[in-house]
């Protein structure tokens, strides 16, 4: 397996990340929704000063891609009149903050983010917050390290990351206290050289403090929607989270609130119809849902070979039910967790696995295109593992 270099930080807009394709700058709108006005003028900025690709993170943030050096402070200036770009690095580092679609979350956003405005040190660069507080909870396995969610008992909890149970806590009080459980983490040396998570620090053997401790558990997880129409409006998907700023300026023209979501999906607010617009995934059975993948070479300068385009002409091999992940690399950006089929990039072609991560031992390694296009690959009958000292071509 090739190795890979860990960044330890997510790309922001005022600290963008070098790819392959030029910078990628991220915008972390607040509560997770953009006005039309904005999403149009993020549209706008991506055309001007990027390649107008844009990506929707895991972590319901959107990313211009295709940003320069030299057009980094034209866009910067054109997004800030519109309230995305906050005071310096550390503010936008610190706003971390993922929230729950289905619900009605911007008081408590905006009420932590002015709480942690107030928080001394600094947080790791992947170390976030999430507000869960629908009836069910749906954020369940999105990246987070601190959860104001919906409890067993109906009331809102405070739980870190790795815990069982959590604290109750009214919405009135859950921002102080999250941030408290965060100058926590940081004074009992859960970030040292600037990283790390508060799930390992936990597992470490780290006990939360008696005032941050409570027993009771969180709610039940309700299934991940798919595309469609939603009592909150139009839920559209995009395949494997990527769209154009046209597409975006597009939506912007429906005249509603967009909610960006963690599954790569975009909840059009109060609206009633689905758009009919090319690259959207409003088919909740669209054989696209079943695949993810990472950007890919050549726009990452650590995949070993491109992904999204054989992502797509797999994407009908897979079971309905069942997901393919594949990864340019073996640091498995797009999708941490293990997926039914992985297949990891090798300088030899692609390592196959089943119910893993793209870093876990292959079943079958340096498999070929012809291989590849196989529909038996992603049957329900493991294949054997024929390899010898030659790869597949």
């Amino acid at each position: 397996m090739s190795g890979f270099d860990i960044k330890g930080w997510c790309p922001g807009a005022l600290r963008p990340m070098a790819s392959g394709d030029g910078l990628v700058v991220r915008i972390r709108a607040h509560a997770g929704r953009l006005t039309p006005e904005q999403a149009n003028g993020i549209a706008m900025a991506a055309m001007a000063h990027g390649n107008g690709l844009l990506d929707l993170s895991a972590r319901a943030n959107l990313q211009i891609r295709g940003v320069t050096e030299d057009s980094h402070p034209a866009l910067i200036a054109d997004l800030r009149p519109l309230g995305l770009i906050d005071a310096d690095v550390a503010a936008e580092t610190r706003r971390n903050i993922l929230v729950t679609p289905f619900a009605e979350t911007r008081a408590l956003a905006a009420a932590l983010e002015a709480a942690l405005a107030g928080l001394e040190g600094t947080l790791p660069g992947k170390f976030g917050f999430a507000l869960d507080t629908g009836p069910l909870r749906l954020l369940t396995h999105a990246p987070a390290d601190i959860r104001i969610e919906r409890g067993a008992a109906g009331g809102l909890i405070l739980r870190a990351d790795g815990a069982a149970t959590g604290l109750p806590v009214t919405e009135a009080e859950g921002p102080a206290r999250a941030v408290a459980l965060a100058r926590w983490f940081l004074d009992t040396g859960g970030a040292p050289e600037g990283r790390g998570r508060m799930k390992a620090h936990l597992k470490s053997g780290h006990l939360l403090p008696d005032a941050l401790t409570g027993a009771e558990y969180p709610a039940e997880t309700a299934p991940l929607p798919g595309p469609g129409l939603t009592p909150e409006g139009a839920l559209i998907g995009f395949a494997m989270g990527e769209t154009r700023a046209k597409t975006l300026s597009a939506l912007a023209g429906m005249g509603h609130d967009l909610i960006l979501t963690p599954w790569r999906m975009i909840l059009i607010a109060g609206a009633t119809r689905l758009p009919a617009l090319p690259h959207v995934v409003t088919d909740p059975e669209d054989p696209l849902r079943r695949v993810v993948a990472c950007t890919g070479a050549p726009r990452c300068p650590q995949a070993l070979a491109p992904t999204r385009a054989l992502a797509r002409g797999l994407a009908t091999h897979v079971p309905p039910g069942a997901l393919l992940h594949v990864s340019g690399c073996a640091k498995g950006c797009a999708h941490p967790g293990p997926a039914p089929f992985v297949l990891t990039a090798t300088v030899h072609g692609f390592d196959f696995a089943r119910d893993a991560r793209a870093s876990d031992d292959p079943a079958i390694r340096d498999i070929g295109p012809e291989r590849l296009a196989d529909p038996a690959l992603f049957t329900a009958t493991p294949p054997q593992d024929d390899t010898t000292d030659a790869p597949y071509l």
